[in-house]
């Protein structure tokens, strides 16, 4: 799997726009995730959060307490950057820098490694997050993306 550039990954999020996003869209939408996940045996944990509420989790067969921890920091990349983390950390990446070298935020708080994608109501802006753990980290992304693609489709 060949990694998206920015530009890729920009477009992604301008085209993952959802109409709303509501307690039941969570639930549906982490369903799906776990169902794709299971079907590929993927060790993963899914969370969703919106407005700072989890309103989704669940953990699969491989996953570890340390996939929380990492959910916990790839989510504070996109609620404080409103981008997903695969992209943030993608941009320091282009600028020939790294996350860590240059955001000067706390590394054990904050990590731009793909999986976690915000939750983008149109006219409303970012409203949730929502991140998976436990794959490399474009396989995380790109599963997220799969996921909001299908559950977009099916709106």
């Amino acid at each position: 799997m060949s990694a998206p550039d920015v530009p890729a990954l920009e477009e992604q999020e301008r085209r993952l726009v959802l109409d709303s996003f509501t307690y039941d869209d969570a639930w549906a939408l982490g369903t799906l995730l776990v169902e794709l996940a299971r079907e590929r045996r993927a060790p993963v944990a899914v969370d969703i959060t919106r407005g700072g509420q989890q309103l989704f989790h669940a953990a699969l067969p491989g996953s570890t307490p340390d996939n929380d921890a990492w959910i916990a920091r790839k989510r504070r990349v996109v609620e404080r950057y409103q981008s997903s983390s695969y992209l943030v950390g993608s941009r320091f990446r282009a600028k020939g820098t790294t996350f860590e070298d240059s955001s000067r935020l706390d590394p054990d708080a904050y990590a731009a490694h793909g999986g976690a994608f915000p939750l983008t109501v149109r006219g409303a802006g970012v409203v949730g997050v929502v991140v998976v753990s436990g794959l490399p980290q474009i396989e995380d992304h790109a599963l997220v993306v799969e996921a909001l693609e299908r559950f977009i489709a099916a709106a």
